[in-house]
């Protein structure tokens, strides 16, 4: 079954995968909020929750930058989205740096968000090439 846009054109892999990274991390945030939700034994809540909430919003920010870069007509404006989409990959990646630190057991799901952002950098380049 093909995922079909509203201009009857299909998917790029590249946008897929933009859209498997959101549910990944959507996922993968709600399992690790699960184990960080319970306040720390000082009565305050544990600050890496707040990193799990980032990482749905930045992969869901995903999606609708690709759609952007490809909808403008002139370099300079595609080449904003191009940024703000390399700026979400970078900090998406930083903040699963930092919530492999934290004391949960979802964090060893981590590394596989990370191995699909290296994937989705690679065809980010390529899809740079095309636009």
């Amino acid at each position: 079954m093909n995922v079909i846009t509203n201009h009857n054109k299909p998917l790029s892999p590249f946008h897929k995968k933009a859209l498997e990274i959101f549910t990944l991390s959507s996922q993968i945030s709600k399992y690790l909020v699960h184990d960080l939700s319970p306040l720390l034994s000082n009565g305050f809540e544990d600050p890496d929750i707040y990193f799990t909430g980032d990482i749905v919003q930045q992969s869901n920010s995903l999606a609708p930058q690709i759609v952007q870069a490809e909808s403008k007509t002139f370099s300079e404006e595609r080449q904003k989205h191009i940024l703000s989409l390399s700026h979400l990959t970078n900090v998406l990646n930083k903040n699963c740096e930092r919530l492999e630190r934290s004391n949960s057991n979802g964090k060893e799901f981590l590394p596989l968000l990370q191995k699909e952002l290296k994937k989705f950098k690679k065809l980010q380049h390529i899809w740079m090439l095309t636009l």
